[in-house]
């Protein structure tokens, strides 16, 4: 997926390698189980969406990003064309199976920001986990979910084949601030605050193979990217894979910096979903930290 584009980058191109790390990347459908393996030990870090060291910290652990790769969810909302073709407003999901990537993920975090913006509860709609871009794909077309909240390529590919009608799209950065009021950080390199502490020459190198990513990204030909991007993420068709690429070049962090207004942006959406959540009980400052991307960007004048 681009959400991940930054990390894939930094692995495929050597930018962890020339900072000594040797860096296991493992796949997991959504979010929330790559976080259960940090949770259960199998994994150091998680590159996911910064939303849930807010969501974390609100359990009682503490996790904290350290470097961005998204300014923007890059995600995109949109009904099926064919489960729903006779859609015209929001109430027309009620009752309906919405498809996520899985329970607990930024898309399931995100599509319930989005259905709550829009007046409707979690239990309004069912939230149904389809995985990646194969299961996500099978379930909409087979009608086992009548919605879909998912990352690009993906969302590209069924926009331009008319197979779902977007409700929300969030891929740039005019579209994401539309729908949250300001920037919403998303996909980042996040940890325990433990391993921070106990790491950080290894935290470091990471965060300095991510921002290399991010120079990289922002000069990149489309011949280079097709050529660092490994053939199976690209679908079947380089210029599908271009268009999404180019459509939500702008929400790729420019420096791997969070925003100052960021943290507060996220911690109000979330609030609209999770109650329990607010200012009073969350110390955002103790969920990111600027450190280590600051340096690295020192380092590579990004």
């Amino acid at each position: 997926m681009l959400y991940h584009l930054p990390l894939t980058i930094a692995q495929q191109l050597g930018f962890f390698a020339a900072e000594g790390l040797e860096v296991t990347v493992r796949d997991f459908p959504g979010g929330a189980p790559a976080l259960q393996a940090v949770q259960a030990g199998a994994a150091d870090v998680c590159s996911g969406a910064y939303e849930h060291t807010i969501r974390m910290q609100g359990l009682g652990q503490m996790y904290r990003a350290f470097v961005l790769q998204g300014r923007a969810p890059q995600l995109a909302l949109g009904v099926s064309s064919r489960a729903l073709p006779q859609y015209r407003q929001w109430g027309d999901l009620r009752g309906r199976r919405v498809g996520v990537s899985a329970p607990g993920s930024s898309t399931h975090l995100v599509a319930s920001m989005v259905l709550a913006r829009a007046g409707l509860g979690e239990r309004d709609v069912s939230f149904v986990g389809v995985g990646s871009s194969e299961g996500a794909l099978a379930a909409l077309r087979s009608g086992l979910v009548h919605a879909l909240c998912h990352a690009d390529p993906l969302m590209t590919m069924l926009e331009q084949r008319n197979e779902v009608r977007l409700l929300s799209d969030m891929r740039t950065l005019k579209g994401a601030q539309e729908v949250f009021g300001g920037v919403m950080p998303a996909g980042s390199l996040y940890a325990p605050q433990a391993f921070l502490q106990k790491h950080p020459v290894q935290a470091q190198a990471l965060a300095n193979g991510i921002v290399h990513a991010l120079k990289w990204l922002q000069t990149a030909a489309p011949g280079d990217l097709l050529k660092a991007v490994p053939p199976g993420y690209l679908l079947g068709n380089r210029g599908l894979y271009l268009a999404a690429f180019s459509k939500m070049r702008d929400t790729i962090s420019p420096d791997g910096l969070m925003p100052e207004e960021g943290p507060a942006t996220a911690l109000r959406a979330l609030a609209r979903v999770q109650p329990g959540l607010d200012g009073g009980r969350v110390d955002l400052a103790r969920t990111y930290t600027n450190e280590f991307a600051r340096r690295a960007k020192s380092q590579f004048n990004a």
